[in-house]
């Protein structure tokens, strides 16, 4: 199974966080799952700690490597698609995912309940 996972989503499973629900831990340990995390969860990571609002591993691109996460860049494509979706969700960020999500054919491992307005395969984090 391709996921990619929702940034809070990512913190739980990389800080090995109760909060992160056993059915999407388990899809996320799969031996036959990939786990993509996006540029764009990076980012939002990278500005929230900055502003203290968010703790963050130091090394962050080291540690995802190191716990098998690729990363998914950020596109044109996606970038196009992110800004064409309808409202349903305000936040830039989690639209990227979305958008992502669908072009890449992904399952968002999330909590927001928003994200399945836009028909996407969800696995609740």
């Amino acid at each position: 199974m391709n996921l990619l996972i929702d940034t809070h989503a990512l913190l739980w499973w990389l800080g090995d966080h109760p909060q992160l629900r056993a059915p999407a831990r388990a899809a996320l340990e799969s031996p036959g799952s990939v786990v993509w995390a996006s540029a764009a969860s990076a980012w939002e990571m990278t500005i929230k700690r900055a502003k203290g609002k968010l703790e963050t591993p130091d090394d962050l691109v080291e540690t995802l490597a190191a716990s098998g996460v690729r990363s998914l860049p950020i596109s044109v494509d996606h970038a196009v698609a992110a800004g064409a979706l309808p409202r349903h969700h305000g936040d830039p960020f989690d639209r990227m995912l979305i958008a992502q999500a669908i072009a890449e054919g992904l399952t968002i491992v999330t909590r927001d309940r928003w994200f399945r307005t836009y028909g996407v395969p969800v696995i609740e984090a």
